[in-house]
């Protein structure tokens, strides 16, 4: 059967873009001035977050591999044919080339036509498994591969005045869902119910506030008692129980972009033990937010953190970093773990970052106070400080949640 590798689909016109063409040249040019200066002659992304923040296009890999070429003149993804014609109508440029299951390994055929063979190539050493470095090699024989990865995270982790108007308008919408996932909590009611409720709310709000975007991985994770021992425990059908300590954790999605409301809250009543330790880990979050600032290193701000644990004798029960970047990420892709607030993490925080300050404690089944307590703002840091775009509420003040 003669059939053909690689084919182009040009079907309909090109989508609104998430962002102005201005904003991603820029974000092209400060690629293509790394590449330069690493002697890179191409890059072949291969990630979800690079792949969405050079091209605006979140592909569906469903096992298939999938690649953004970016050169000194030009940038072409590489896509499937299941996916038609979407992936060019959304490319920046809107240069697309598809390959068919008609052989094996197509895309690779692809890859040749788009990387002239004997050059550097930088690829992405986190995101290329050994099985794709070898056929990479058999396809480019003669060229050098460097990883791409780090360098380019660094250049996500500070965001232009576009992404921080993105990820501001996405903080409300995951404070809709947060009202949303409060109004739904009562005894009685299991966790994926209410969770679907804070789903469908921000779902609903993107598409009116983004009505040309794709609406896809909005998400809601809501724990009750126990299941809040993890901060990505996947929700269950658990009924919540009076007394019960609650976890809220609404992600809108939009455009690859992601952003996070997390809080504690407490089903009607909260014992003396649980408003002491809650209490305690409000006021680490307060803090934290304090030290936001432009200038400090993300080990210093995880690190001062630790003394008001400590002096509570709470230390111990601490159970990730403080905090993490945004962008371009999701919980399956996209981590910056160059700006995370770690002890391990020398950063320094600049203008134009975004970070969270999520300080989490999780007591143990059968002690007073047991559960994962969590708050999570996220935060812009400026030339003099910070502006928190996160507005919902939090606290014993605010979250115990009354329903009678």
């Amino acid at each position: 059967m003669d059939m053909p590798s690689l084919i182009e689909i040009d079907n309909g016109t090109p989508v609104t873009p998430t962002f102005s063409e201005a904003e991603m040249a820029g974000r092209l040019a400060r690629l293509r001035r790394m590449m330069a200066d690493k002697g890179i002659d191409a890059a072949l992304f291969t990630s979800y977050h690079n792949i969405d923040y050079y091209a605006d296009f979140m592909y569906c890999s469903f096992g298939r591999a999938y690649g953004l070429v970016v050169t000194e003149g030009d940038i072409t993804s590489i896509s499937a044919n299941i996916d038609g014609g979407q992936p060019k109508r959304r490319t920046f440029g809107h240069k697309n080339i598809v390959y068919t299951d008609w052989q094996r390994d197509n895309y690779f055929k692809a890859v040749q036509k788009l990387v002239k063979d004997g050059g550097t190539v930088g690829i992405e050493f986190d995101k290329v498994d050994l099985d794709t470095k070898a056929k990479l090699e058999a396809a480019l024989p003669n060229s050098r591969f460097v990883d791409v990865a780090a360098p380019a995270m660094r250049l996500r982790m500070v965001k232009s005045a576009e992404e921080i108007a993105h990820i501001t308008k996405m903080a409300a919408v995951a404070d809709i869902g947060g009202a949303a996932v409060a109004d739904a909590v009562a005894p009685g009611v299991p966790e994926h119910e209410v969770a679907l409720a804070g789903t469908g709310a921000m779902v609903r709000a993107i598409a009116r506030m983004w009505p040309h975007a794709e609406l896809m991985d909005t998400w809601t994770w809501f724990q009750s008692g126990i299941n809040t021992d993890g901060a990505h425990n996947p929700v269950t059908s658990r009924r919540v129980r009076r007394g019960d300590i609650l976890s809220l954790n609404c992600f809108p999605m939009v455009a690859g972009y992601y952003i996070a409301l997390e809080r504690t809250l407490f089903c009607e009543e909260a014992s003396d033990a649980h408003l002491r330790l809650w209490e305690v880990n409000c006021k680490v979050h307060d803090e934290g937010k304090k030290l936001l600032r432009p200038g400090a290193r993300c080990m210093d701000v995880a690190n001062a953190l630790n003394e008001i644990y400590a002096e509570h004798d709470l230390l111990k029960y601490r159970t990730f970093g403080y905090g993490h970047s945004f962008g371009v990420l999701s919980h399956y892709y996209g981590r910056e773990a160059g700006l995370e607030l770690r002890e391990d993490i020398e950063t320094v925080l600049e203008p134009g970052m975004v970070v969270s300050m999520e300080p989490m404690l999780m007591i143990p089944e059968g002690r007073p106070g047991a559960g994962g307590y969590r708050e999570h703002d996220v935060l812009v840091i400026t030339e003099s400080g910070n502006v928190n775009v996160t507005a919902f509420p939090y606290g014993p003040e605010h979250n115990v949640i009354k329903t009678g």
